[in-house]
Order: C-alpha cells, then sequence, then structure tokens
C-alpha cells in the first residue's frame, strides 16, 4: 500500500492510493498514520477499507504531508555510499556513523525548504528512508531487523555543511535546521518493496542531475542499519531512519559549489516511491 496525509501543515488527514493512483480519504477508518496505527491493527484496517470500495476520494489539489505523523527521532547515517564518502574525502566507515535530527524538521515533500539565516553552504541528499512498525532493541540478525520495517519513503536529508562541519564538529546542528526533511510523498509498505538494496535514487537541481545512484550501493544495507541501531538505541514504531546519499551533493562538487539559493528548485525521485519537489525560500 501507497500511505498519504493530505491537508494544511499540522491538520494533515490520512489517506491511501487506490489501485488507480487516486488518493482515498481513512479518516473514517483511522486516526492518522503514525507508530501507533503502525505497531497494531491498523494497517490490516486500511487494507480491509481499501478492498471494500467505498472510501471517499481526495479533493484534487490537496497539499501532501509527510506520510508519517509526530516520528518520534529521525536516526540518519552518514558516509554510507562510497563514492559520497569518496567525494567529501573522508575514509570509508569501519561501522555506520549515525547522528539525529530534530523531528520538528520533517515536511511534506513539496514544502519549501527555508536556507537559514547566515547560511552559506545549504546542501542536498536525497536519501532512502526507513519507517519502523515495531519496537527494535538487541536484535540480532537481518531476518529479525527486517520484520521491524514498516515500510520505506523518499527523504531528502538537507544539510548546512558549515554548520555540520565548521562549527565545532557537531553533525546536528548542520541537519537539524526548520524543514530540513522533506519526507514522502507515500509511505510504501514494505510488501510492496521487493528488494530496498535494488532502488535508483535520482536528485536534480534547476533541472540538472546532481545525483544518480542505487541502494545496492549502501556501505551498509538496510537490514544492518537497523541491527546494528538496535544496541545502541530503541526503536519505536513509526521513528525514521535516513540511510545515507550517494555522489553527487554540493559539497563533493568543484568550487565555486553550487550551494542552494533562494529561488531554486530541488526534484527528488526513488523508484517505486514517488517524487518530491521543493521551492528554496530564505528563512
Amino acid at each position: 500500500m501507497k500511505l498519504l496525509r493530505v491537508g494544511a501543515p499540522g491538520a494533515e488527514r490520512p489517506a491511501v492510493l487506490d489501485g488507480t493512483g487516486v488518493p482515498r480519504d481513512l479518516s473514517g477508518v483511522v486516526a492518522d498514520i503514525d507508530g501507533a496505527l503502525l505497531a497494531g491493527d491498523g494497517l490490516d484496517r486500511v487494507r480491509a477499507a481499501l478492498a471494500g470500495g467505498a472510501l471517499p476520494a481526495v479533493a484534487p489539489g490537496e497539499r501532501i504531508g509527510p506520510p508519517v505523523a509526530r516520528p518520534g527521532k529521525v536516526v540518519c547515517i552518514g558516509l554510507n555510499y562510497s563514492d559520497h564518502a569518496a567525494e567529501t574525502g573522508a575514509p570509508l566507515p569501519a561501522e555506520p556513523v549515525v547522528f539525529l535530527k530534530a523531528p520538528s524538521t520533517v515536511v511534506g515533500p513539496d514544502d519549501r525548504v527555508l536556507v537559514p539565516r547566515r547560511s552559506t553552504k545549504t546542501d542536498w541528499e536525497v536519501e532512502l528512508a526507513v519507517v519502523i512498525g515495531r519496537t527494535a532493541r538487541y536484535l540480532d540478525g537481518h531476518a529479525e531487523a527486517m520484520a521491524c520495517v514498516a515500510g520505506y519513503a523518499i527523504s531528502n536529508d538537507v544539510s548546512e555543511r558549515e554548520f555540520q562541519l565548521e562549527r565545532g564538529g557537531q553533525w546536528d546542528k548542520g541537519k537539524s535546521c526548520e524543514t530540513f526533511n522533506p519526507l514522502g510523498p507515500w509511505l510504501v509498505t514494505a510488501d510492496e518493496v521487493a528488494d530496498p538494496q535494488d532502488l535508483g535514487l535520482r536528485l536534480r537541481v534547476n533541472g540538472v542531475t546532481r545525483q544518480d545512484g542505487r541502494t545496492s550501493d549502501m556501505v551498509f544495507g538496510v537490514a544492518e542499519v537497523v541491527r546494528y541501531l538496535s544496541w545502541f538505541m530503541v526503536l519505536e514504531p513509526g521513528d525514521v531512519i535516513n540511510t545515507g546519499t550517494p555522489a553527487g551533493v554540493a559539497l563533493g562538487q568543484p568550487d565555486p559549489k553550487p550551494y542552494l539559493r533562494e529561488g531554486d528548485v530541488v526534484e527528488v525521485e526513488i523508484d517505486g516511491l514517488g517524487r518530491q519537489r521543493q521551492e528554496v525560500g530564505q528563512a
């Protein structure tokens, strides 16, 4: 299934795409698409309602919000593609590089991305996002880890490189600015993604392709990332994991590096997971 949330920021309603791609309103079936729904019988109720064929259509043109409401945490994996590590001059990590983004960074897939005040190095990163569907702690194997995955979405892990790398070494403050995590348009349930390690990821800025990679090039795959994280923190239903980005970020380009500016347009897509489009504004 492809789950989404529609409506004004803070007032989104749950929805699901039918077999023809029309969004259908789930307000009468479930309260929201959140950790409680993913951990309980909510997905089964959505499937039954969709099969019943009586869900009302969502009005055309409604804003699409982030497909997961109120994630408890957004956990990120850095330098998880060998070509991205190389372009930034970093050694290939022996273990996953872990950092956090503030959950308040999560916005809709087509919402405006804001360049922070005093920023000179706002960057883009297309990433496969993993959404957790059951509590994960001290997992022993990859099969156990994959059983905790509810589904997948597109994430743009927007980053301010000066804040991240030149202001005391704390990555989080270059990652947690407002609007720095467009997510969606859909949460695609795990049963519809045959192999999360065989997806193409692409990102364009002002129509120019900047990133074009495949999840098969991850240093640590989805199963290992979930297993590994479960030994350092408890992953809860509704949590989001950004699994890293391939080469092509502004940081890795020749000078003058094409960092994002007001008026730029960023387009992001992953095979089977939909597309995003953000206009860049100024905070």
